[in-house]
């Protein structure tokens, strides 16, 4: 957009009668120029909302195109967080020390499963013993008899059905000893370890 002497310099034969007729016509030169680099700048502002335009359209249509094919594939993109998941279970044998691990894997199980039914719960207990826990659990093992506050646990009838008899009081001997001082709070942490690791 520079302007060179040569452009505004006079024609040979043709003389301009003064100066201000000189920067008349410069100033046209330059208007003129303004003018063209604006009808540039204003296309390809034209041509870059035009392109945008049509990202924005393709966009949209794949958009609908993936919705379609979920849809197609059996299931939309919301009803996918609603499936449950089945999560073996190892099977108990019936071993005399607490069955932490087990329980875990039980209560994860009946969560995966979004198992609300305190029946079907006790009746996936049920199917996962082997060995001598096929022997221990009773065939009434049901809701009515385990209720507890109200509420009916599948670990609390497990517990009750797997463990050694008077475990819950061995239990609270070790926890008065610790309270007493006459165990060592590191062995007894050590202890409850050993048992959730088993």
């Amino acid at each position: 957009m520079g302007i060179h002497a040569s452009s505004v310099s006079v024609m040979p034969g043709v003389g301009l009668p003064n100066r201000d007729a000189q920067h008349a016509t410069i100033a046209k030169f330059i208007q003129n120029e303004l003018d063209a680099e604006r009808e540039k700048v204003a296309l390809l502002h034209q041509q870059g909302s035009q392109q945008a335009e049509l990202l924005r359209e393709q966009g949209a249509q794949q958009f609908e195109l993936l919705r379609q094919q979920q849809v197609a594939a059996g299931g939309s993109m919301h009803s996918r967080g609603l499936e449950t998941l089945k999560i073996d279970i190892s099977k108990y044998r019936g071993s005399k020390k607490l069955p932490l691990r087990w329980f875990v894997e039980l209560d994860d199980a009946i969560r995966a499963r979004r198992i609300d039914d305190g029946d079907m719960q006790a009746v996936l207990a049920q199917s996962n013993p082997a060995g001598r826990a096929k022997i221990i659990i009773p065939p009434g093992l049901s809701r009515t008899t385990h209720m507890r506050l109200g509420r009916w646990s599948p670990q609390v009838a497990a517990r009750q059905t797997f463990e050694p008899p008077r475990a819950e009081f061995r239990a609270r001997t070790e926890l008065l000893k610790l309270k007493q001082g006459k165990r060592d709070v590191h062995a007894y942490a050590q202890h409850i370890r050993h048992l959730t690791s088993c």
